[in-house]
């Protein structure tokens, strides 16, 4: 995207992220999506008089986790109420952490070697949700709400960007390996159509070398592409007001994927509208050293480590490989690619199989184990497998598991001998005597057609490298 000659965009990002720990992050209820509405509530996370609450130790070693990710620095940090009335918010106060936050001071280094800071990460809980029905699927003009509390509660690191983004491209990206560390570090699934994941976006103009201008945010982005299209849109926005003889008034708001725009829904609050004021009923929350190591020693390797590693296997990666690679990190597809290459598979045809044929059926892959998807790469790299019966084999095996040979046996894919495979080619040849002239002159492309003339007469059962052997000894 380019803005109007001049102009630059200024974004930073406040991403929440649900934990997954058990229960929610001050009471014992089971932190779980999907569960019949206000099913998962107590006292405490109710807010009944009376009510206290105990922090949740799983919450502080994930929220340690994913600073020590993202290269924080962890320190004592305190609670703090923060008041402010919404109907999902049975307490009217939201404890979260103020201005001594347990990570701040880090960083997230994209792919494409660009920086972003991280301004701070802390934990926080969760509100409940509101459901407006009637209208527009929003309060103004609904007939009517509910409330579910069931998410009111649940355990919440917010992890604020500094103002470093430039383009919707490098705020997708930044999301985007955002989201795999958050998935590495076991902190969370990233499930952003299911909440786990959601973004708020501080998005201001100005023209190039000049302050900061004011910021708005656009709240509660589901997806990537919803990110992409509000910075976009606000910027653009921004500008014609600007250009207009206008001011931006800093607000909050909202974007409507349908109408691809963003209209006002508050004016923004300050710090001081929320009344911060210390959590009488917490302590303050030191972790101490030994158990920060026992955290950082139990990390693996993060998303950007992981790729370099895969690409490492091949001796040139092209771009084809570079994107499956892309999905096989983000997928957490790696454990298949390692086992095949340390089983002397072709780690191309591995990469490849898994980004398509395994991301294709994700959740069929409790189905395959490595050593079966590595034994099924061997045939297609030996020739016992065509491509096509390759990947026949592995749905086979995603849908239901098994032996890839017994599969292979079971479905009739025999190789086929090579006086077969001979005669075939022959045959065509007789048959298709003008592309076999232009492929004899140099038309390269022509080879594709032969082998798929091959294909259908073997029924799939010849395999392409051989074929293509084959013509090239009649050239």
């Amino acid at each position: 995207m380019a803005l109007p000659e001049g102009w630059e965009m200024v974004v930073g990002l406040e991403v929440h992220t649900e934990l997954k720990t058990a229960t929610k992050l001050f009471c014992g209820c089971e932190n779980a999506f999907g569960s019949e509405p206000n099913s998962r509530v107590c006292p405490v996370c109710l807010g009944l008089p009376g009510s206290l609450p105990v922090l949740n130790e799983r919450a502080v070693e994930l929220a340690m986790a994913i600073g020590i990710a993202l290269h924080c620095t962890i320190a004592p940090s305190t609670f703090h109420r923060k008041n402010y009335f919404y109907p999902d918010m049975p307490k009217d106060y939201q404890i979260s952490q103020y201005d001594l936050p347990i990570n701040a001071r880090g960083y997230l280094d994209l792919p494409d070697g660009s920086r972003v800071t991280i301004e701070r990460a802390h934990l926080e809980e969760d509100t409940g949700k509101t459901t407006h029905l009637g209208g527009s699927g929003r309060i103004h003009g609904a007939d009517r709400s509910l409330v579910d509390y069931n998410r009111s509660g649940v355990p919440l690191v917010e992890i604020v960007s500094g103002p470093d983004i430039r383009t919707p491209e490098q705020a997708r990206a930044y999301a985007a390996e955002l989201r795999g560390i958050l998935i590495a570090t076991g902190a969370s699934d990233g499930r952003m159509e299911e909440g786990s994941m959601r973004i708020d976006a501080n998005v201001s103009v100005r023209k190039s070398g000049d302050p900061f201008g004011t910021r708005c945010e656009i709240k509660n982005l589901n997806s990537l592409r919803s990110l992409t299209r509000a910075i976009e849109y606000e910027a653009l926005r921004q500008i014609d007001v600007i250009e207009d003889g206008g001011t931006i008034r800093q607000e909050t708001r909202h974007w409507d994927e349908v109408a691809g725009e963003t209209s006002t829904m508050r004016t923004k609050e300050e710090a001081e509208d929320y009344r911060y004021f210390l959590e009488p009923d917490l302590v303050e929350l030191a972790p101490e050293q030994a158990w920060q190591d026992r955290v950082r020693d139990g990390l693996g390797p993060m998303p950007a480590a992981r790729r370099a590693t895969l690409a490492a296997l091949l001796s040139d990666p092209q771009p084809a490989q570079l994107d499956a690679i892309e999905v096989v990190v983000d997928l957490s597809l790696d454990d298949y690619v390692h086992a095949a290459h340390e089983a002397g598979a072709d780690v191309a045809i591995a990469l490849a199989r898994a980004a398509n044929e395994i991301a294709a059926n994700i959740d069929g892959r409790a189905n395959l184990t490595p050593s079966a998807f590595s034994h099924t790469v061997l045939m297609e790299q030996r020739g016992e497998l065509s491509a096509t019966q390759a990947k026949t084999v592995l749905g086979d095996l995603l849908t239901s598991g098994g032996d890839p040979v017994a599969i292979a046996a079971a479905r009739g894919f025999e190789q086929l001998s090579a006086d077969s495979l001979a005669d075939t080619v022959a045959t065509l040849i007789v048959e298709n005597p003008d592309e076999w002239q232009r492929y004899r002159e140099g038309d390269d492309k022509l080879a594709q057609f032969f082998i798929g003339l091959v294909m259908k007469a073997t029924r799939g059962q010849a395999n392409g490298k051989a074929v293509i052997a084959e013509l090239q000894q009649r050239r």
